[in-house]
């Protein structure tokens, strides 16, 4: 099992290499840079821009240096001190800023992770025992609305639902009162009271797609001869469903960590704009707009590091489920 987790992660030291190069290069892509979003933004409001003054700015930040000198600045940064660059916009260490946002995005991630683990694993198991009953086809129902209906769509009816008839505020991850107040019970319960409402719009769509997974995996492995063999010989029906199929039919299940936890992160923007919650996405449109360089880069290099972070989850959870994976 060792030696399987060290190749595994021997892997992904090429990978994040050529992850960074494309992230880097991904925001050398659009036309322009900082300043010119910068000259744009004076322009418009009527203001006067001078040319030596932008020639200033582009030896300032670096802009006039080839993309490679860029890169190695940028890449050796992170490797030798820790240091993810500047952003432009917030006059502010690109660190500085992610730290910020990234103790809410993942507490907000996990706990979402944790919801649609903990609704999907049972529904599932009980949509493929009990097929076409009323129970299956009421899950079915719900599971088709959670994929169809966007999420912004179900946050702003549960912020209406919350205000209307429970007085709670809306948007935020606390309170008016508490948003600067030190840390005290009556604050953590404040978040909880303020929590569910994200971790129930970014849980659903992803529950509604584990549950038809694992519907799906569940009724084809009951299905085969070791079941029905154990059936036969008079196995009680739970003791028969628990010990090999489930097991069996995790193994998709478990893989999707691979893709739950970025998309967690960088895929419910909108959704945090509309809840007003202090995450990473909305930091990362903004960062990509104003063409902040350092501060996107960062970012998409996050999200890369997260989906290899998941993907190894995922293949070490797959190997302890199923030891044969291991001599892949």
């Amino acid at each position: 099992m060792g030696a399987y987790v060290v190749k595994r992660i021997l892997y992904m030291i090429p990978t994040l290499i050529g992850m960074s190069v494309i992230a880097f290069l991904i925001i050398q892509l659009p036309p322009g840079d900082y300043v010119t979003s910068m000259i744009a933004s004076m322009q418009e409001s009527g203001a006067n821009v001078d040319p030596a003054q932008v020639d200033r700015l582009r030896e300032i930040y670096g802009f006039n240096d080839p993309v490679l000198v860029q890169y190695w600045k940028w890449i050796s940064g992170i490797l030798l001190r820790g240091d993810f660059g500047f952003s432009f916009e917030w006059n502010r260490p690109v660190a500085d800023l992610i730290w910020e946002r990234m103790g809410s995005t993942l507490a907000i991630s996990l706990a979402s992770l944790l919801f649609v683990w903990a609704v999907s694993l049972p529904i599932g198991i009980y949509s493929a025992m009990r097929r076409h009953s009323v129970g299956d086809y009421a899950f079915t129902f719900l599971g088709f609305i959670g994929l169809a209906v966007p999420n912004f769509i179900l946050a702003l009816t549960l912020m209406y639902m919350s205000y209307r008839y429970f007085g709670q505020s809306v948007g935020g991850l606390y309170s008016p009162e508490y948003v600067d107040a030190p840390w005290s019970w009556a604050k953590a319960g404040d978040l909880a009271l303020h929590l569910w409402i994200p971790i129930v719009v970014i849980g659903t769509s992803g529950t509604a797609a584990l549950i038809r997974i694992l519907r799906a995996n569940l009724t084809d492995e009951l299905n085969k001869p070791y079941v029905v063999t154990a059936r036969a010989k008079g196995l009680p029906e739970r003791r028969a469903v628990l010990k090999y199929p489930v097991r069996v039919a995790l193994n998709p299940f478990v893989s999707a960590i691979g893709w739950v936890l970025p998309e967690l992160v960088s895929g419910v923007t909108i959704t945090a704009i509309v809840l007003n919650l202090p995450t990473a996405g909305p930091l990362l449109l903004r960062a990509l707009i104003s063409q902040d360089m350092y501060l996107a880069g960062s970012f998409i290099l996050l999200m890369g590091v997260l989906t290899l972070v998941g993907m190894l989850v995922s293949d070490i959870l797959l190997a302890l489920l199923d030891p044969r994976i291991r001599f892949n």
